[in-house]
C-alpha cells in the first residue's frame, strides 16, 4: 500500500505526475488557505504534507499528524510552521530558499524604480482620465536613482543581489546585517556596512529582507518612520508582519516619509477596502515577488524532491532544524 502525501494546493502537473508513481496522494480543492479544521482531519492520516506559506502548521496540527515524517514547504519563508515543534517530533521540514532570490530581487528594484518614477500613480493618471495636458517642468516630476543611497537590511541571498541591481545604476549601497559579510565580499559588491541607526537616517530607500521572528515583528514602526528622511522610501519583499501597517499609514498620509513598495501585508489578500487603497504614494503588489514562470517551476522542482527525501527519511535539499 503506498503511503499518503496530501497537499494543500495544487501544484505543476510535472510535479503531480512524479508524486503519484509513489505516494497516494490528496489535494486540497476549495477555499485557500485550507480551512484548519479539514487540515486537522486530512493531517491525521498522512505520511508526508506539501504546505504553501499560508497555511498555518501549528504545534496542534503537527501533534495530530501521528504518521507525519516530512512537511515540504513551497516558500522561502518557514515562519507558517512550528519548527521547534516537528523537531521534537521527528518530523523534517524542507522549504525553497535559493531559487527564488533573483525573482525577488527583481520584484524589490521594480517597486523601487515604480515609486521614485511614479509609474503606477501615472497609470492610474491616465486611466482615470486625469492627464489633462502635456507636463511641464515642474509637473509630476519623480527622483533620479543614480547618487541616491539604497540601504538594505538583511544582507542575504536576495539583499546581496539587489544590490548588485543598484550598482548598476551607480547607487550608493548601504547595509545592516546581524553580521558583518566579509571586506572582500563587500568591496565586490560596493556595500558598505553601518548601524542599525545609520540605516535608517542615511538610506534613500530602504528595503527589508529580513524573516518575521519575534524580534522583527513591527520592528518597522513609526518611531523609525520618524528617524527616516521625509524624502525617503520604503520597500518590503520579505514579510508582511515586519512593518506596522497602521503606523505606515500615518507616516505616508502625513508626508513623514515620501513613500513605499509593498509586495506582502500583514494579512493575505488585501481588498480594495485596505488602508493603503486610497493612498497615491504607495505601489502595491498581490505578494508576486518570487512570481515567475521559471522560479515557480523550481520552486515545484525542490518542493517535490524534498517531500520525496523526507518520505525516505533522509534529509531534504534544503532542510530547516533536522
Amino acid at each position: 500500500m503506498k503511503e499518503k502525501v496530501f497537499l494543500t494546493r495544487t501544484l505543476h502537473d510535472f510535479a503531480l505526475k512524479d508524486l503519484k508513481k509513489k505516494y497516494d496522494i490528496e489535494i486540497h480543492s476549495g477555499e485557500i488557505p485550507i480551512p484548519q479544521s479539514k487540515l486537522k482531519l486530512k493531517i491525521k492520516k498522512v505520511h508526508g504534507l506539501i504546505c504553501f506559506p499560508y497555511d498555518r502548521i501549528d504545534k496542534e496540527i503537527i501533534k495530530l499528524g501521528e504518521n507525519l515524517k516530512i512537511i515540504s514547504t513551497y516558500s522561502v519563508g518557514y515562519d507558517h510552521i512550528d519548527t521547534k515543534f516537528a523537531k521534537k517530533n521527528k518530523i523534517r521540514i524542507g522549504y525553497t530558499p535559493e531559487v527564488l532570490t533573483d525573482a525577488t530581487a527583481d520584484m524589490a528594484f521594480a517597486l523601487l524604480l515604480d515609486l521614485l518614477r511614479r509609474i503606477t500613480e501615472g497609470d492610474r493618471n491616465v486611466r482615470n482620465g486625469k492627464w489633462k495636458q502635456i507636463y511641464g517642468a515642474y509637473d509630476y516630476v519623480g527622483v533620479d536613482l543614480q547618487g541616491k543611497t539604497l540601504g538594505i537590511i538583511g544582507l542575504g541571498r536576495i539583499g546581496k543581489t539587489l544590490a548588485k541591481r543598484a550598482k548598476a545604476f551607480d547607487m550608493k549601497i548601504i547595509y545592516h546585517n546581524r553580521k558583518q559579510i566579509s571586506k572582500t565580499e563587500e568591496k565586490k559588491l560596493g556595500v558598505k556596512f553601518v548601524t542599525f541607526k545609520e540605516l535608517v537616517t542615511q538610506s534613500d530607500i530602504l528595503s527589508i529582507h529580513v524573516p518575521h521572528t519575534k524580534e522583527t515583528d513591527k520592528m518597522f514602526d513609526m518611531k523609525i518612520f520618524k528617524k527616516m528622511k521625509k524624502t525617503s522610501f520604503l520597500i518590503n519583499t520579505s514579510r508582511g508582519k515586519v512593518v506596522n501597517e497602521k503606523d505606515l499609514k500615518i507616516a505616508l498620509e502625513e508626508k513623514i516619509i515620501a513613500g513605499a513598495g509593498l509586495d506582502v501585508f500583514e494579512t493575505e489578500p488585501i481588498n480594495e477596502k485596505h488602508r493603503f487603497t486610497k493612498l497615491e504614494n504607495i505601489v502595491l503588489a498581490p505578494h508576486i515577488g518570487s512570481s515567475t514562470k521559471e522560479t515557480r517551476i523550481k520552486m515545484a522542482e525542490i518542493t517535490t524532491k524534498n517531500l520525496i527525501l523526507g518520505m525516505k527519511g533522509k534529509k531534504p535539499i534544503y532542510s530547516v532544524g533536522y
